[in-house]
């Protein structure tokens, strides 16, 4: 069924309007990203060209998504924004709270058991407040929106950085934090700093061993980490439109890992083909009426480099299978003698001993199906399986499908493990070991999006590497890392050699999609008598007490930790075990910065507490600064903040005094998280002066009472033998921005415009 048709239509009917609107201001042909930005303004058409990079802007998304871990808390605020119902329609996915250990079925159960506490929250308030909710095991949150709500030429937002994945149907999808669904779902609207604009343009054709998987690794080998940095991806050109639908969402869903603001494709073929297998011929039809405003113009697409800012061209005719990791998702490695030469070189190990096939990323049938058919080539060719394997369906659409059409069971025939449709592994969500931090060095290779240390299975000795799944299958068989299923033989059981055959697979299931319960529960009509009850004493969920403005007075601050290196949201605000407390603020406050290496000493979780000289954890040391009524300042690296959406990490150190986060640069999404929770996110004007601040430094803010836009701060470090170094910090708040950090919140804010 095609959920919100009519929300739908009306994009589509003021489309050519507004589309034409923003080519008369740009005096320009539009890009599609631009032809989106531009149809979804808050003050509807456009009367001026912004600036790429520069410009705040004010967005009405059409839609919001918000899976379980990250829901508690956005919820837990809109509890506090006084509205009876959300403004534009919503929804809430279970999919982060279910461990992966046995098999789907009873980790299943022993979700429901561990965490129906909060998903009973979850549910009471979707119905109270018009929200659509999506049980547990119903399937992961994104490729749950790609079956049932993404369309092209849409803009939604969602709590998790991989909402981006809907690009793959056309949309500008963009990841948040919980503050910022909590502004659109109040009716009020979402701010962006507009994109800039990187076009990325496919020629050739996949064939063979190469996947839509390989073309991000190969992105992400380009533009690293931080090169997608405020800006939308687009992808063009006939190997653009030669891919499947769920092909372009695999490599729209790992633009996060590029630090992109989102990733899209024009409306073509695929798409339509999609959208009618997935029961939305309604969609697809109104979508073929406006189809020349959901891609770019043709003078875009001839002539890129004039209306991107930057331009890359892959040949995909060129391209060969890829494994990127480990931990970092932008270290790309051929298959074959690159890898066996890079590991060798590295101390990498060599026997590969899992490979994990799933994830939001690569659950779709199209996935299981190319990987089902080197799994059954290894029954027919009798080869045994050298590592252990498990599968994550994506939807539960995709799981019954897939098991009517024998595809499951062909997996199980190698003994694998079928989990439920859930992250699982992905997000750290896996009951691998007892003991996580002492267990060995070893490899694994998986289909997922991110492979930071620690990320899969908590263990930091763990290497992982990220493949397309027909390859992640391949090397489960073989066991080995640089295994090369294009040239390198296996002996069988029979002691024959045999080879791999390129991989098959169908795009869409030959006897169309199936389910018996796809899990969805639509809201009451009437919400207003559904009772929300969060118990005082519970240690899973804790209604949010409002933050007090910082003030523009911050003397005698301390330094409560100078992170070393990469320091992302896992390292702020780990997953895994600490997913049981998303929503109770006080008590998930004890993971804050225990995975961030302390630049002192480069321990983690080891820092030192200037008011006794004693060192101590990050969480009980912030906690005894709050005490004593000392604010504290944190210190990072490059691209702070990278990696989930959740918004835990910013509100954790807010709730333990941390008043300003100063580092070299910020991750988009971790810098605006910071701004909503009333903090300071600041940068270096000289990237060198982060060598300057020391362990037991006093802290003092010069000029906060002149806090404007585009001025920059000065900040007072006293070092302990009474020397002072004055460094010049920049910051990107708007007018409206430096209003929230006065207040103490945006929600602050929204709660006063509303009373």
């Amino acid at each position: 069924m095609a959920f919100d048709i009519d929300m739908i239509k009306k994009v589509y009917a003021q489309v050519a309007e507004r589309v034409d609107a923003a080519r008369e201001v740009t005096g320009k042909p539009l890009t599609l990203a631009e032809k989106i930005l531009y149809s979804h303004l808050w003050d509807s058409k456009s009367k001026k060209a912004f600036t790429r990079g520069k410009d705040y802007v004010d967005f009405a998304p059409d839609r919001i998504a918000c899976q379980d871990a990250t829901a508690q808390m956005a919820l837990l605020q809109f509890m506090q924004a006084g509205k009876k119902k959300v403004a534009v329609p919503t929804t809430v996915h279970c999919d982060h709270l279910i461990q992966a250990k046995v098999g789907a079925d009873k980790d299943l159960q022993s979700a429901m058991n561990t965490s129906s506490e909060v998903f009973n929250f979850l549910e009471s308030v979707s119905d109270k407040y018009g929200i659509g909710f999506w049980k547990p095991g119903a399937g992961i949150i994104h490729q749950v929106v790609l079956e049932n709500y993404a369309f092209p030429g849409g803009m939604m937002i969602g709590t998790d950085s991989h909402t981006v994945n809907a690009g793959g149907l056309g949309m500008v999808a963009i990841g948040v934090g919980g503050a910022d669904a909590v502004d659109v779902m109040a009716g009020m609207p979402w701010e962006l700093k507009f994109p800039k604009l990187i076009g990325v343009k496919l020629t050739g054709k996949l064939s063979g061993w190469t996947a839509p998987k390989d073309v991000i690794l190969k992105v992400a080998e380009i533009l690293t980490v931080k090169g997608g940095t405020d800006a939308i991806v687009e992808y063009f050109g006939p190997g653009a439109t030669s891919m499947s639908c769920t092909g372009k969402g695999t490599i729209c869903n790992m633009g996060a890992e590029i630090g992109a603001t989102t990733s899209t494709f024009g409306y073509d073929e695929s798409m339509e083909r999609y959208l009618r297998a997935t029961e939305r011929a309604e969609v697809a039809d109104a979508a073929n009426k406006v189809k020349e405003h959901l891609t770019a113009d043709p003078e875009v697409y001839a002539n890129p480099e004039q209306y991107f800012d930057q331009v890359i061209e892959i040949n995909l005719s060129e391209l060969g299978p890829l494994l990127n990791g480990p931990f970092t998702p932008d270290l790309s490695t051929e298959v074959g003698t690159s890898m066996t030469e890079k590991a060798k070189a590295n101390d990498w190990p060599l026997q590969v001993e899992w490979g994990l096939i799933g994830s939001c990323t690569n659950s779709s049938y199209e996935d299981l199906s190319r990987a089902s058919s080197i799994a059954q080539q290894a029954l027919d060719k009798g080869l045994k399986m050298k590592s252990e394997l498990g599968i994550n369906p994506g939807s539960e659409q995709v799981r019954y499908t897939a098991e009517r059409d024998g595809i499951l069971g062909i997996f199980e025939k190698l003994d694998a493990k079928i989990f439920t449709n859930a992250c699982g592994p992905c997000i750290g969500q896996w009951a691998r070991y007892s003991d996580p931090k002492n267990a060995p060095k070893n490899s694994i290779v998986h289909s997922f999006n991110r492979n930071f240390a620690k990320r899969a299975d908590g263990n930091p000795n763990t290497h992982a590497f990220v493949a397309s799944p027909e390859l992640t299958a391949a090397i489960a068989v073989s066991g080995r890392l640089d295994f090369n299923p294009l040239t390198d033989k296996l002996i069988n059981e029979e002691g024959q050699e045999v080879m791999f055959d390129e991989p098959t697979g169908w795009e869409l299931p030959p006897k169309g999609f199936e389910v018996e319960d796809a899990g969805y529960l639509a809201p009451v009509e009437d919400g207003s008598g559904v009772q929300v009850n969060v118990s005082p004493t519970s240690e899973r969920l804790q209604l949010l007490t409002p933050f007090e403005p910082i003030g523009d007075e911050i003397k005698g601050a301390k330094l409560l930790i100078k992170a070393f290196g990469k320091c992302t949201t896992d390292h702020i605000s780990m997953a895994g075990p600490w997913l049981r407390y998303r929503g109770h603020l006080d008590n998930i406050s004890n993971n804050c910065l225990i995975g961030a290496v302390n630049a002192f000493g480069k321990k983690t979780n080891f820092v030192k507490n200037q008011l006794d000289g004693e060192f101590g954890g990050v969480p009980d040391t912030a906690r005894a600064y709050k005490a004593a009524g000392v604010p504290t300042i944190v210190v990072g690296d490059h691209n702070y903040g990278e990696g989930s959406s959740r918004e835990h990490a910013a509100m954790e150190p807010r709730h333990l005094g941390v008043v300003a986060v100063i580092v070299k640069s910020f991750a988009r999404i971790h810098e605006t998280n910071l701004k909503k929770q009333g903090m300071l996110g600041l940068t270096f004007a000289n990237e060198a002066d982060y060598d300057k601040i020391q362990e037991d430094d006093t802290i003092n803010f010069l000029d906060l009472n002149a806090f404007t836009p585009g001025k920059t701060l000065n900040i007072e470090f006293v070092h302990a033998d009474g020397s002072k170094d004055v460094i010049e910090v920049n910051h990107t708040y708007n007018d409206s921005q430096i209003e929230w950090f006065k207040e103490g919140s945006a929600l602050n804010l929204i709660k006063k415009q509303n009373a």
